[in-house]
């Protein structure tokens, strides 16, 4: 069976001598998902040579034929610049070599392993198995040495063919040992019948892979197979956009997409997935909605941890009253009517929810309560979901806040482990009073971690602005507790004289309502300037961010955010990026940076974390370099400065809020994007003394009045928008948002049916 495949790019110009060089890949330093740009690292002959160059897909282990010219670099030095390649078969002594090199036989790396294949060749596990002695011919190997490394090898013949066997379908050996492991001997049936099954056992392994090894292997284009595997690959693309579940409708179009082909009788391949309870399918108002079995028992679950944490607390009303007084008298404040609800309903009910817009008091209720815990000799804690909204708790509060994540003991990948956290249910948090802000950012797994370390009695107090975009990881928790209506809600709407005193407040509760802004600019922090030119509309954000606003608000440019609605275009957060760091910081001599792919990193840069990463460690060092706090985790959207680069060690070094330094390998830096610009989901839960806003037109799902209020309500001094005023105006009256499929509301109302 041929497996060779030839891509041709764009041809050379110039009578430059082209190389061809034959290897195979040894590491990918670096992969652009969305354009296939690739750095790797390519073993030869004549030894390892870097490779760049857009491929459309290769594998570590792949054997290729690549064409190209050397240029230099300044950091990696010469590399091969590959204009065209051809992917070939794993010829035997190759695969040999991979085997023996890859940590499989203990005492044998890369190097030895090249070295007894370079000798004997084809010959290499005869002379093993009959002749072991032999190796000690091999520079590097004793007698005693060539004993052991032969018994292993004899030892793990299965496993030797098998991973031999698996690179044959472009599997890295890595892989290749991973599903050894888990299947054994049995792995030539698995890939004979359904290949697709591995996606369902080893972690990490997802429909795209496995869909390249079985149409390898020959799997059939419309495998029953291969239709329940896109099936699942496509529920699971759901959650990543937010969606709990999906409607079959909308099921059915995104797998026939993916597949390519129309699937007849999906109703079947959905019972037969449900029968093995990997789906669950619920049907409501007529509309069937199918959830992985994964998202909807944890839908469940956390719907009953809900009902179970919803016991009142009886308080006799003169009590309460003598309580508020002296809170009132401490904090020296008067509460409003709101206010005063908010806190007798945290007196009364060991679950409730404090929601409100900007400026209407939420923080002076939230402090009203601590004090009153505080009278009554209650623990308290205070979480957020993200380290600056902790940061702005602690700072608003004067008492100590942490990140969701820390308060529950992180020490591995909840998302894929339910035993992600410290505190759990075997191991609850010992507290009287647990209060979180922002929940409108916490996503249905973190809350279902959250619920599981909390024993019912122990108060739990959810406060966030249910108006702002919902969390960046599937449902809409805050949303959907509200909207059961069971649990105690108490809603502030009034905005405070103080807060009134700003346009950014009274503007954003305008925005809110559906009601016009005026743009006269005759304000002290709420600025418009029309511009209609996406390049003078840059040119604005550049003199603001430098000249302007640093004095304005007394801040330093680099704490000046641009949060744009888009990713792609000329005013996304792609190509802003590249145009702000090389005006706020440029190339200067003896400033170290590295290029990875098509992105520069610098130190000084403004970098944010893409992804939760659980196992990243982070230290936390005085000024005398002594370590005073150290742990493990961080999430998408943390944000810091990149404070060192060290090329010979491949590590970038960079500094997040609280002072937590983290050193990255050149490999994870896939995980930092630049972040003078993000966009206004990302900005979740910040908040930033200016924020500038460039705003030309987009699309009209996107461009709605939810993203407008949230990018609002992130200025703390000072916002400055850039752009039209018929597109700011349209968004407003926008109030189509980009729904999303979650049924936590459902399930709350179930279970109260039950109860009844």
């Amino acid at each position: 069976m041929n497996r060779s495949r030839v891509i041709e790019f764009e041809e050379i110009e110039g009578s430059i001598v082209l190389q061809i060089v034959t290897g195979y890949v040894e590491h990918i330093v670096y992969r652009n998902e969305e354009n296939g740009y690739t750095v790797f690292h390519l073993e030869t002959e004549e030894g390892e040579i870097t490779c760049v160059g857009t491929f459309s897909m290769i594998h570590e282990g792949e054997r290729l034929e690549v064409e190209g010219e050397y240029t230099y670099h300044s950091v990696y030095g010469n590399q091969l610049k590959v204009a065209r390649f051809m992917v070939k078969e794993l010829e035997d002594l190759i695969s040999i070599q991979r085997y023996l090199g890859s940590g499989a036989i203990k005492g044998i790396g890369a190097a030895l392993a090249s070295r007894i294949v370079k000798k004997f060749k084809e010959d290499t596990f005869r002379i093993v198995e009959e002749e072991p002695e032999r190796l000690a011919e091999i520079k590097g190997i004793s007698e005693s040495k060539a004993r052991d490394v032969a018994h292993q090898i004899i030892s793990k013949r299965e496993q030797r063919n098998a991973m031999i066997y698996l690179q044959k379908f472009g599997i890295t050996t890595a892989l290749s040992a991973k599903i050894y492991k888990h299947y054994g001997e049995k792995i030539y049936k698995v890939l004979e019948e359904n290949p697709y099954q591995i996606s369902d056992h080893i972690v990490g392994v997802g429909f795209k892979t496995v869909d390249d090894i079985a149409i390898r292997g020959g799997v059939a284009f419309n495998s029953d197979f291969r239709i329940r595997s896109a099936l699942l690959y496509v529920l699971g693309q759901g959650t990543g956009e937010g969606h709990v579940y999906l409607p079959l409708k909308n099921l059915a179009e995104r797998t026939s997409s993916l597949l390519g082909f129309e699937i007849e009788n999906i109703e079947n391949v959905i019972n037969d997935l449900a029968i093995e309870r990997k789906v669950i399918s619920k049907d409501v108002d007529g509309e069937s909605r199918i959830y992985s079995s994964y998202f909807y028992y944890m839908e469940l679950s956390v719907a009953k941890m809900l009902h179970n944490l919803n016991i009142g607390c009886e308080m006799s009303e003169e009590l309460i009253e003598k309580s508020l007084e002296k809170v009132e008298k401490s904090e020296e404040i008067v509460l409003d009517e709101s206010q005063r609800l908010g806190v007798v309903e945290a007196m009364k009910n060991c679950l409730m929810i404090l929601t409100g817009g900007p400026g209407t008091g939420k923080t002076t209720t939230i402090n009203a309560m601590i004090k009153f815990f505080e009278f009554e000799r209650k623990s308290i804690m205070l979480a957020a979901p993200t380290g600056r909204a902790a940061k702005r708790m602690t700072e608003t509060s004067g008492f100590e806040a942490q990140t969701i994540h820390r308060m529950l003991e992180v020490n591995g990948n909840p998302e894929e482990n339910l035993g992600g956290f410290g505190r759990n249910k075997e191991n609850p948090l010992d507290v009287d009073v647990i209060i979180i802000d922002e929940v409108s950012m916490v996503d249905l797994p973190l809350m279902n971690g959250l619920l599981q370390a909390i024993i019912p009695g122990t108060r739990l107090i959810l406060v966030g602005d249910v108006d702002q975009l919902p969390s960046v990881g599937p449902g809409s928790v805050l949303k959907d507790i509200i909207d059961y209506g069971g649990f105690s809600v108490v809603t502030l709407t009034r905005i405070f004289r103080q807060a009134k005193e700003s346009d950014i407040v009274v503007n954003a509760h305008k925005i809110n309502q559906g009601q016009r802004v005026t743009l006269d600019n005759n304000s002290k922090d709420f600025f418009f300037l029309k511009r209609y030119d996406p390049e003078i509309v840059i040119g604005v954000m550049l003199t603001l961010i430098q000249e302007k606003l640093p004095n304005y608000v007394n801040a330093k440019p680099v704490d000046i955010q641009v949060m744009t609605p888009t990713r792609k275009g000329v005013l996304g957060v792609e190509r802003l990026n590249i145009v702000l760091q090389n005006q706020l910081n440029p190339k200067k001599p003896g400033k170290e940076e590295i290029e990875i792919g098509d992105r520069i990193f610098r130190v000084g840069d403004k970098v944010m974390q893409i992804k939760n990463n659980y196992q990243m460690e982070w230290e936390i060092r005085t000024k005398e370099d002594i370590v005073v706090d150290k742990g493990s985790g961080i999430f998408n959207g943390d944000m810091g400065i990149v404070k060192e680069i060290i090329p010979y060690l491949e590590i970038l070094q960079v500094e997040y809020d609280e002072g937590r330094v983290i050193n990255y390998p050149f490999e994870m830096l896939a995980e930092l994007e630049h972040a003078y610009a993000i966009t206004i989901h990302k900005s979740q839960g910040s908040e930033y003394s200016a924020v500038i806003i460039p705003l030309l037109s987009g699309p009209r799902l996107l461009f709605n009045r939810n993203l407008l209020y949230t990018a609002v309500t992130r200025a703390k001094k000072c916002l400055t928008i850039v752009g039209s005023e018929m597109v700011f105006q349209e968004m407003i009256e926008n109030k189509r948002e980009h729904n999303r499929y979650t049924g936590l509301t459902e399930r709350i109302k179930e279970l109260e049916e039950v109860k009844e």
